[in-house]
């Protein structure tokens, strides 16, 4: 509470010392501006108009001119607006013009100015980057960002570009952001979970926008989320949530030694809606039996450890088990299981498409399916990309790209296709993410205070008008 209290009127005494007031232009008769939720790469500007109107904000750094001037959202028809602007770089002078809207007449106002605070302690040099020939890297990339989270309370989501500075951050009190995924809809979607829970487990889902706002949060307990969460949460569209669960059974286990009511720790899939009603579930019991499993009684506390889930291009679901060391294909309508990939699976696979854990399993966009291996047997983590034959039922190497073992990642870990010779790679253990070209030669490295699960790359594009270069 005194924290609250704290916060509350440190953001009052922003507001005052920023304080002005128009001249009656385009109707506004206030002013007030500061930070937005005492976050410093967030700045709130608070109008309000005489009539009804709509207003935005055209805002630059005075470094950059008005040549490079952002556009906020434009807010309701009303008498008070708020609008907030991102985009900011700590310590920086800014200017600012409203723009109000009536009867479809824009009428602006003059212009303002602010300077931007230091970024508090907590949040500086969180990241570091490294690349000594910078000419290398693509340019997409180097125009693009990274999404990154810290899974230990308070939870921070980062966004960072290339260079290792911190350009939006949303910090969360008494959960961490356990897993993080941006979508279609410019919301960052997220498992939330405590200390006390495992790393990639949470119980609850949260999506915010850019701007901070919270779109959907939904608790353990409400409506249909009755199951602990893990390691994946995406969209299937704007209204449908999918993520993972702790599916649980209860078996008897005497015949092999165990109890009469025992419990095995399974894997699900859940889509929800935004209001946490279930629209479709799959289990991995619908598939295998725990009692054809010899080391059941070993493994049944985490029996085969779901660890990402994505869509195929077919809308059918892939999905990755740390366990058994395999990536399935179920049909996503009828939850029958395609084909299984892996150590005893279904597919035929030529030896150097053996690999031994897979994470973040999807499809890049050469149409392969791509993975990060923990590559545990080996004691190498590799990025693999495999074509897959459905109707030959066989699968061959596109490429794999062994990483040096002095980034060896036995846990965790993503990797995603930048351009076609150009992966960014999370070593999530190592606390570091790089830019691997298919050779393996490391062309960028970003250390992180923080061991992220994964780095998801968001081009420059996908995130205007909120963050741009």
């Amino acid at each position: 509470m005194i924290k609250k209290i704290v916060l509350k009127w440190h953001f009052i005494l922003v507001l005052l010392a920023f304080a002005s007031c128009s001249k009656n232009q385009g109707g506004i008769t206030n002013i007030n501006i500061g930070t937005h939720s005492n976050n410093e790469l967030k700045i709130q500007i608070d109008v309000t108009t005489k009539d009804n109107a709509q207003v935005f904000a055209e805002y630059w750094s005075d470094k950059k001119g008005i040549k490079n001037k952002i556009t906020s959202p434009i807010s309701k028809i009303g008498l008070k607006h708020s609008l907030v602007l991102c985009n900011i770089t700590p310590e920086t002078n800014y200017s600012y013009q409203l723009i109000t809207v009536q009867d479809g007449e824009k009428i602006p106002s003059k212009i303002y100015t602010f300077k931007s605070r230091k970024l508090p302690e907590w949040l500086q040099k969180q990241f570091k980057a490294n690349c000594p020939k910078p000419e290398l890297l693509p340019q997409n990339f180097k125009r693009g960002f990274m999404l990154l989270a810290k899974r230990e309370t308070p939870g921070t989501a980062y966004i960072v570009d290339y260079q290792g500075n911190l350009r939006w951050y949303h910090t969360l009190e008494g959960t961490g952001f356990k897993v993080t995924h941006f979508t279609k809809e410019q919301t960052i979607l997220s498992i939330l979970g405590t200390n006390d829970e495992p790393t990639s487990y949470g119980s609850e889902i949260l999506e915010i926008n850019l701007q901070g706002d919270t779109l959907t949060h939904i608790k353990k307990g409400q409506a249909d989320l009755k199951q602990a969460i893990h390691h994946e949460i995406i969209k299937k569209s704007a209204n449908e949530i999918v993520t993972i669960t702790v599916d649980q059974k209860i078996m008897d286990l005497t015949s092999i030694g165990g109890k009469k009511q025992d419990t095995i720790n399974g894997d699900g899939i859940l889509i929800l809606d935004k209001k946490g009603k279930q629209l479709w579930k799959w289990s991995v019991f619908d598939d295998l039996d725990p009692l054809k499993d010899k080391n059941i009684l070993k493994t049944k506390k985490d029996w085969t450890h779901a660890n990402s889930l994505n869509y195929d291009t077919d809308g059918n679901f892939l999905i990755s088990f740390y366990n058994n060391g395999q990536i399935w294909k179920v049909n996503s309508k009828t939850g029958k299981v395609i084909w299984k990939l892996g150590k005893g699976g279904t597919m035929k696979m030529a030896p150097d498409t053996n690999f031994s854990q897979a994470h973040a399993a999807h499809i890049d966009q050469e149409g392969s399916l791509l993975f990060f291996d923990n590559g545990v047997e080996k004691k190498q983590s590799s990025v693999f990309a495999l074509k897959i034959d459905e109707k030959g039922n066989s699968v061959k190497l596109d490429f794999q790209i062994k990483l040096p073992k002095d980034i060896y990642n036995d846990r965790m870990g993503s990797a995603y296709m930048i351009d076609k010779d150009a992966f960014l790679v999370c070593c999530s253990k190592r606390h570091i993410t790089v830019l691997t070209n298919k050779k393996g030669v490391l062309l960028w490295a970003l250390e992180s205070e923080i061991p992220p699960y994964r780095t998801i790359f968001i081009p420059e594009e996908k995130l205007k008008p909120f963050l741009q270069n």
